[in-house]
């Protein structure tokens, strides 16, 4: 709770000193993700406008009594229709230019709020709010480091498990058993498990399919702690694998190593994923159908992107995935991932597993 003290106010102080560059009196959020934030509110629905001296949270009444708890130095207000009390508040404080995040309001919201406010202006924002949580601060960090030796010892567990016989389903049910007894939340995301061809995609789902020998199995997983996320993936073979599968391990484990290798502040976010996709060559290199990595925090998904076309650049405390792969449609498929905080001079890989190839006989 004391946390919570420290932290909350100097985000929302540091969100109102962009007031000026938006040429805005306030924000309203609507991402939930957002809104837990800035306010420290874990519910589902709900509202958040600051402006320039103070926020308010705004919920429906199924969240007044766990926004109580979780809220330090907000006003809360209870609404009985959304719409309504938005348009109160926004004239209650007397708002006049009211940024919006672009991507969370619908255009049915949108419309509903401009005609019973005609006299506002309301400002779009996407791209001006895309790196609010990407840099991380001491508790952040802490709870994703948490989150990542759960799902890392998970992982670790599991592969002691697969026998002959194993499903992708019964053996992601299982990852999900061990993360969960080690204090787990909540799964980040659909555990991927994926063997033989189907770990050639990207996206895979488990499946009834059962593990045979000479497979190569994706192990893609996270967890969350106290709403943070892990994201670590694993490929590891199912008995003895040709030569051609081990060059390929090889190669994405070197695009793996090298695209870390230069993971520091003041890198742009494209570079890395230029690194790795030079490190595949041309041989490998149109079998890399996806990004090289991503921001993570409360969402498995965030700012920055680690991709060819990205303008992003990378600074000290965020926390980024690299996870280089081939896919061979139809065959087998190969993915290697940590999950690394970065630093002024390099960075720190906070996923705990050692990514050699692992051959169970």
């Amino acid at each position: 709770m004391q946390q919570k003290n420290k932290v909350l106010p100097i985000r929302v102080s540091l969100i109102r000193r962009k007031f000026s560059d938006y040429k805005v009196d306030s924000i309203i959020f609507f991402n939930m993700n957002n809104i837990r934030y800035f306010s420290g509110f874990t519910g589902s629905d709900g509202v958040l406008i600051i402006n320039c001296g103070t926020a308010i949270l705004l919920v429906d009444g199924r969240y007044s009594a766990q926004a109580a708890l979780e809220v330090i130095d907000m006003q809360i207000i209870e609404y009985k229709d959304k719409i309504q009390g938005i348009t109160q508040t926004i004239k209650d404080y007397n708002l006049k230019n009211i940024g919006f995040e672009a991507d969370f309001l619908t255009v049915e919201m949108y419309n509903q709020l401009t005609k019973c406010l005609p006299n506002e202006v309301f400002v779009p924002l996407a791209d001006e709010l895309r790196l609010i949580r990407a840099r991380k601060d001491e508790t952040e960090i802490a709870l994703m480091k948490k989150a990542a030796e759960i799902s890392s010892a998970a992982i670790l567990s599991l592969i002691a498990q697969i026998k002959p016989g194993c499903t992708e389903k019964e053996l992601a049910l299982q990852l999900e058993l061990n993360a969960r007894k080690s204090g787990a939340d909540q799964l980040a995301f659909e555990a991927i498990v994926a063997a033989g061809a189907n770990s050639a995609l990207p996206h895979a789902r488990p499946t009834d399919k059962k593990i045979k020998k000479g497979n190569l199995i994706v192990i893609d997983f996270g967890v969350k702690c106290k709403g943070y996320c892990s994201d670590e993936t694993c490929t590891i073979a199912f008995g003895e694998l040709t030569d051609k599968q081990k060059n390929a391990y090889q190669t994405v484990q070197n695009a793996h190593d090298r695209a870390i290798a230069i993971i520091k502040a003041n890198i742009s976010a494209s570079a890395v994923d230029i690194c790795a996709r030079d490190a595949l060559g041309e041989k490998y290199r149109r079998y890399f159908v996806h990004g090289t990595g991503h921001g993570i925090g409360l969402e498995v998904h965030e700012a920055p992107r680690l991709a060819s076309n990205s303008k992003d650049i990378l600074d000290a405390q965020m926390v980024v995935t690299v996870e280089p792969g081939l896919y061979f449609p139809g065959l087998w498929g190969i993915r290697i991932e940590d999950t690394v905080l970065v630093k002024e001079n390099g960075c720190e890989k906070i996923t705990k597993m050692d990514k050699d190839l692992v051959i169970i006989e």
